[in-house]
């Protein structure tokens, strides 16, 4: 079974829909899920304005009522925070080429350190620790982040997301035998839903086929 995840590892409902993505595949050991880089805010070298950090950061409380995940809410006092993800997208990009697979582990190391040790992800020197934290190699790994090469595949991870219509994050599909993309959930969404979302479905191509 093929899966299709479109996600930003700096969107705090991606986060909070972290768990319950991990459930539903412990469900499916056999599924294959490709990691598409979504994009959220393009590069920006400007402090977030007040404003948007206080909105940003009442969303932080409306995720953890909602969801199993909490944040370390010391994120807006020690950090000067960026409206950019761009960066932690390449990051992810360039940990996947670096290690096939590796996306995964290197959008839950940002988290991490984005939302539970309080460290500012739109910072090379963050995403950097990351990497290291994963196994990669530091110096490498910083110089394939920063290259046109990842600069192109982000562009054609932001293309994908595009024609698939993922305009929020997380968005999941399930990619059925005619290579068509099936939404699972536009937004936070519990395992259980999606399974029964992903059972029924598979009943309806079951039905069709016959």
């Amino acid at each position: 079974m093929r899966l299709i995840y479109v996600v930003d590892p700096m969107c705090a409902w991606c986060y909070g829909f972290q768990p319950q993505l991990d459930a539903l595949l412990n469900r499916m050991p056999s599924a294959t899920i490709e990691w598409v880089m979504g994009g959220l805010a393009p590069d920006n070298t400007s402090p977030m304005t007040m404003e948007m950090r206080q909105t940003i950061s009442a969303y932080w409380h409306q995720i953890e009522a909602k969801t199993d995940v909490e944040f370390n809410h010391d994120y807006w006092r020690i950090n000067t925070p960026y409206r950019s993800t761009y960066q932690a997208c390449r990051a992810v990009i360039a940990a996947n080429t670096l290690i096939e697979g590796s996306a995964d582990a290197m959008v839950k190391a940002i988290q991490t350190a984005y939302y539970q040790k309080a460290q500012n992800p739109s910072l090379d020197k963050t995403l950097i620790e990351c990497a290291k934290s994963i196994g990669l190699d530091d110096n490498l790994f910083a110089a394939l982040m920063n290259s046109n090469e990842i600069q192109q595949q982000l562009t054609q991870h932001l293309h994908i997301a595009m024609q698939l219509g993922a305009t929020g994050f997380p968005t999941l599909f399930y990619v059925n035998n005619a290579n068509h993309a099936l939404p699972l959930t536009h937004g936070y969404c519990l395992a259980d839903e999606l399974a029964q979302r992903l059972t029924l479905i598979l009943q309806r191509e079951k039905i069709d086929a016959q």
